[in-house]
């Protein structure tokens, strides 16, 4: 039953409130869809920390994507063993990086009295949650090895049959309770996606790429 709840029953639950709490945020508070941004405040710290965070998060969440979508290529790649060792080396390098990112980020707010007064409490909530789900990444990276070939063979099949609405349980139900906790991680922090900051990855600025060039221009006065 415990099993049905957190592996069933909870994914779901985690995408309905993400699904309607985000169509609900933009049109009701629609000026809050951004990550409102606090770096006239204080820009140093905030560079340093979204240079790892995103460059790093970003490339582990579509190595995650890619093995997701295409497992055949995927398990092609990683049946080579100089090709694992080299996904998984990277893997724990770039999960050390969006740590060090996050650390950042959260140290920024604390020690900052500027950025401390807009920082509320879902804020916090955010940065402790995508810390620990990035420190579970690497937990599980260092004690489970080889997780770029067994990922293929638990977490895969038990996403596709939560999307074919036939959850099987039975794929993570007997994972160790660490594995089990950054996958059910995942869901929380898609749960906390209409309620943070974390809304502004839905609003991709796609104008960018056609607008005209914007000169800006500093006034000392």
């Amino acid at each position: 039953m415990n099993n049905i709840v957190l592996f069933a029953v909870f994914p779901y639950l985690a995408v309905i409130i993400a699904i309607i709490g985000t169509i609900y945020r933009y049109f009701d508070h629609r000026f809050t869809y951004s990550s409102l941004s606090s770096q006239l405040l204080e820009s140093r710290w905030l560079f340093w920390g979204s240079v790892t965070w995103h460059y790093s998060i970003i490339t582990i969440l579509l190595a995650h994507l890619l093995a997701a979508l295409f497992p055949s290529v995927w398990q092609v790649i990683v049946a080579e063993p100089i090709r694992l060792y080299t996904m998984e080396i990277t893997g724990w390098a770039l999960g050390i990086l969006s740590i060090i990112g996050c650390v950042f980020f959260i140290a920024r707010r604390m020690t900052n009295p500027r950025v401390r007064a807009v920082t509320s409490m879902m804020d916090w909530v955010l940065l402790l949650s995508l810390l620990g789900q990035v420190i579970l990444g690497v937990w599980v990276a260092m004690l489970y090895r080889w997780g770029a070939a067994w990922y293929l063979f638990t977490a895969v099949p038990w996403f596709f049959s939560l999307l074919t609405l036939n959850p099987q349980v039975d794929l993570v139900a007997n994972l160790p309770f660490i594995v089990q906790l950054h996958f059910l991680g995942g869901f929380w922090i898609f749960a906390l996606l209409p309620f943070s900051r974390l809304v502004h990855i839905l609003p991709f600025p796609i104008t960018y790429l056609w607008r005209p060039y914007q000169v800006v221009v500093w006034n000392r006065r």
